[in-house]
């Protein structure tokens, strides 16, 4: 690779960070450790990085000992697995005898990164990677990185995280304040329908922004990488999963909806198809916490990762959007230890289980009709499986304590429950 080549694009980013304004947002990371940032495109992956070299920038370190590489520069077209060993050499041209910094940005893109990384990592050298895929964090990657790298899973920006940019006071004197709850209150509305895609919080047209990211998922994160030849499948198994959110579904009903349109397809592409999905963090699924394994596998329910995503599929579905709300807020929290509750025998249907923290979570946009459904389901819950849970409905608005055959169950507006520790 030519090394002037490399220079400007290492020179132009740094540039760039110099001048971009940053958010502080909710993660820590520790000094001197590596780091692999995986998550949805636009989510903020980059801009963490910027953050730490501005850190550094700041402990004394000096801009030539920067190396940021962005692997999506279309002057780094052609770049291949021989020409990794140029960004050492450049980079030492660069910085000299002093201590180097390495970032790679979307370095996914480029065959063979990962016994790259591994070398630096094995050299003591300073390297934080992000990527917009979850093969990166696969057990064969992990095999070969050999645990010299931390994975952290970034996600678009939280409720409190949005409030923030947005700097609407949010402590425990402004929820108490009438025009600052009420601000709190409006920003929450605006979360739950356009979502908390960092670049989009400034835009006008939301939706004309949102709809680019989810085109670059769905072309350059899942049908180029995959390579998938039936791209009208995979476009009507998304809008099918964003039509069943709050349902569990499985891969042979997603099947059945996309050939009733006249599409080709087949159960096994529909798992291999969501698979790509969830790699490429546009989705993810919680299972049935009482169900058999292969019952767990193949009934998944299915959310979106971000709700600005998923509100292109739907028209006036306000109580969709406020489950995925709560269930982004709980995967963000809990990951693989967040479930969906639901037994045939006992005809108990819980939105989302803990076990981990012993909660059991029932979402609704109203109470007027469903008080009666939701407290049913919640106590039939608890006389099952101990009192020790803690009971919860989230509502658009409603707040109260329900007590009911010596049970406690929770009644949370959704701006409090997202603002939970």
């Amino acid at each position: 690779m030519n090394h002037s080549v490399l220079k400007q694009v290492i020179l132009d980013q740094n540039e760039m960070i110099k001048n971009i304004e940053i958010v502080n947002r909710d993660y820590h990371f520790e000094k001197n450790v590596n780091y692999i940032l995986v998550g949805l495109r636009r989510s903020g992956k980059s801009t963490l990085l910027y953050k730490m070299v501005r850190d550094l920038i700041s402990d004394g370190c000096d801009w030539s000992q920067i190396v940021y590489i962005n692997f999506e520069d279309d002057r780094l077209l052609g770049f291949n697995t021989g020409d990794y060993n140029d960004i050492v050499e450049t980079a030492h041209e660069l910085a000299g005898e002093n201590e180097i910094y390495y970032f790679f940005d979307e370095i996914q893109n480029v065959d063979g990164w990962e016994h790259f990384a591994r070398r630096l990592a094995d050299q003591k050298k300073h390297v934080q990677i992000t990527g917009s895929n979850a093969k990166m964090l696969s057990s064969e990657m992990a095999s070969v990185l050999g645990g010299r790298y931390i994975p952290r899973m970034i996600t678009p920006f939280s409720f409190s995280e949005v409030l923030d940019f947005k700097k609407v006071k949010h402590d425990e004197a402004a929820l108490l304040t009438t025009s600052k709850s009420a601000l709190i209150r409006k920003t929450c509305q605006e979360y739950i329908s356009d979502g908390g895609l960092p670049e989009s919080l400034s835009l006008v047209n939301k939706r004309e922004y949102i709809k680019s990211v989810y085109d670059k998922v769905l072309l350059g994160d899942i049908i180029e990488r995959e390579r998938i030849n039936n791209m009208m499948a995979l476009r009507l198994m998304v809008k099918k999963i964003a039509e069943t959110v709050k349902n569990e579904v499985s891969y042979n009903t997603l099947a059945g909806n996309v050939k009733a349109v006249g599409v080709k397809t087949s159960t096994d592409s529909m798992i291999d198809y969501s698979s790509y999905a969830e790699n490429a963090y546009l989705i993810f699924r919680t299972r049935n916490f009482v169900s058999k394994f292969a019952d767990k596998e193949g009934t998944p329910r299915f959310y979106f990762s971000d709700n600005g995503v998923l509100s292109l599929f739907l028209v006036d579905k306000s109580s969709t959007l406020l489950e995925n709300t709560v269930a982004i807020y709980l995967w963000r929290k809990y990951a693989e230890d967040l479930y969906y509750y639901k037994s045939s025998q006992t005809g108990v249907d819980i939105d989302f289980y803990i076990p981990e923290d012993r909660t059991a979570i029932q979402v609704a946009y109203s109470l007027a009709e469903a008080e009666e459904r939701e407290v049913k389901s919640l106590l039939s819950f608890a006389e099952r499986t101990g009192s020790d849970h803690r009971l919860v409905i989230v509502t658009l608005e409603e707040e109260r304590v329900i007590e009911k055959d010596g049970y406690t169950i929770e009644v949370m507006p959704i701006y409090k429950f997202l603002l939970q520790e």
